[in-house]
């Protein structure tokens, strides 16, 4: 079984099918057309099937011209689950959110049914989502074996791996292929295939012995960022309130060759990762061991407070300035959660901004990034007329677009939560 599958890995004959065509399963999509598979994608968003088949990414690490020189190799995507059939490795990359801090996994186990009828004896099934210790053994391949035709079990039928993703949407230094890629599997043979299959388009794979194993490695990676962030958000709110600029304190702690990683405060944290993958691990711990993860809830507690310090924030401004924030208009540079993308999931500027209005607060949110209707009022730049016009400026995500000097010299009151304004001595810019 595992032989001919390994064979049709290294002459690139194997059939791929990746299920979710987002800001990770279009990127595997592509360099796993790149290395001379046959792909199809799976997107069950209608609209967004018809736009990667006209040649259209809405990712940005997947340019139009990338995306077109796939489509000319013979990569299909596709929203009906039917296009999936024979397929030999199949690559589910769907969403793993939180639901009132609850992990949900429908998006796995709909895409398990929606895979199991077309699954053969002998093919490979990697699991790439983020999501809780234990999942791929006791919830993906159980779900492949009940919807699957005839009596088909993992480990000895077909073969079932976990690859955590670690895509780090506009980073211009690592992507897919140079990231280095853990690989395991239920059994020797699924991590056979599953280093095998990534091995045709990474340069770097990492084995390890459990499909457990690997869960947790993605957990603990995030968890690291996230406890980290924490803390130096925590230094931030307590350093500015003792008048000491945090950030020139954490570059100059970052001089030490050794024993220090730097971490930088700012609004908050967002995207898929941080805000949620930590609390898969500590839901895990509290669900089966019955103990809390401490560090995990702390961290939290602070980085969902950090919105809420920036309102804060705000109104001492303008209070400065002997105006209220209500009635004040209120400029929101960056409403994405990291600079360069578009991805607005769990941003903290949707929880700035919606803080703001309570208080009464006309908020304007500026994003070249954000895709036209994903946000009301967004505007895709910031005119001279808007910064004279309105009664303070927040840079919440500093992408390279906006004009800083130009933010500067135009706007009453400026509050710089990234420090992107760093070394400006003007008397109408505050930093977190």
């Amino acid at each position: 079984m595992t032989t001919d599958l390994l064979t049709s890995i290294a002459d690139r004959s194997a059939r791929v099918a990746v299920l979710g065509q987002g800001y990770v399963g279009l990127v595997v999509s592509m360099r796993a057309s790149e290395a001379g598979f046959g792909v199809v994608g799976l997107e069950v968003d209608v609209d967004r099937a018809k736009r990667l088949a006209a040649g259209e990414s809405y990712i940005e690490d997947v340019d139009d011209d990338t995306l077109r020189a796939a489509l000319d190799r013979g990569y299909r995507p596709t929203a009906d689950p039917a296009d999936l059939a024979e397929f030999d490795v199949a690559v589910i990359s769907v969403p793993t959110p939180l639901r009132d801090g609850t992990p949900d996994l429908t998006f796995i186990e709909d895409a398990a049914r929606m895979l199991a009828p077309h699954l053969r004896p002998g093919a490979l099934v990697v699991l790439e989502s983020t999501t809780y210790p234990g999942t791929t053994a006791e919830l993906l391949g159980p779900t492949l074996a009940e919807h699957a035709p005839g009596d088909l079990e993992p480990g000895r039928d077909f073969l079932l791996g976990y690859s955590p993703e670690r895509i780090d949407p506009g980073n211009p230094s690592f992507s897919l292929h140079n990231t280095p890629k853990i690989v395991a599997g239920i059994d020797a043979a699924s991590l056979a295939a599953t280093e095998a299959f990534f091995s045709a388009f990474v340069e770097t794979v990492v084995p390890v012995s459990g499909t457990g194993e690997a869960e947790l490695a993605k957990l603990i990676e995030n968890t690291f960022r996230h406890v980290n962030i924490a803390l130096v958000n925590e230094i931030a709110m307590f350093a500015g309130d003792l008048g000491i600029d945090a950030f020139e304190a954490i570059e100059a702690a970052a001089t030490k060759p050794f024993g220090f990683m730097k971490f930088l405060p700012g609004p908050g944290v967002g995207g898929h990762c941080l805000p949620i993958d930590p609390t898969y691990l500590s839901w895990r711990v509290k669900r089966h061991l019955g103990e809390s993860f401490r560090f995990i809830e702390l961290a939290n507690d602070v980085n969902a407070h950090m919105p809420h310090y920036v309102a804060r924030r705000i109104q001492h401004a303008l209070n400065g300035q002997r105006k209220s924030v209500n009635g004040a208009t209120v400029v929101v540079l960056g409403v994405a959660y990291k600079r360069g993308v578009g991805d607005i999931r769990e941003a903290p500027a949707l929880s700035l901004m919606d803080e703001l209005r309570s208080l009464g607060a006309e908020v304007v949110p500026v994003d070249p990034h954000v895709p036209e209707g994903a946000v009301p009022g967004l505007r895709d730049s910031a005119p001279a007329d808007l910064l004279r016009g309105c009664d303070i400026v927040v840079i919440v995500t500093d992408h390279d677009e906006f004009d800083y000097e130009e933010v500067v010299g135009h706007a009453p009151l400026v509050l710089d939560t990234r420090n992107r304004l760093r070394g400006t001595d003007s008397p109408n810019v505050e930093r977190l």
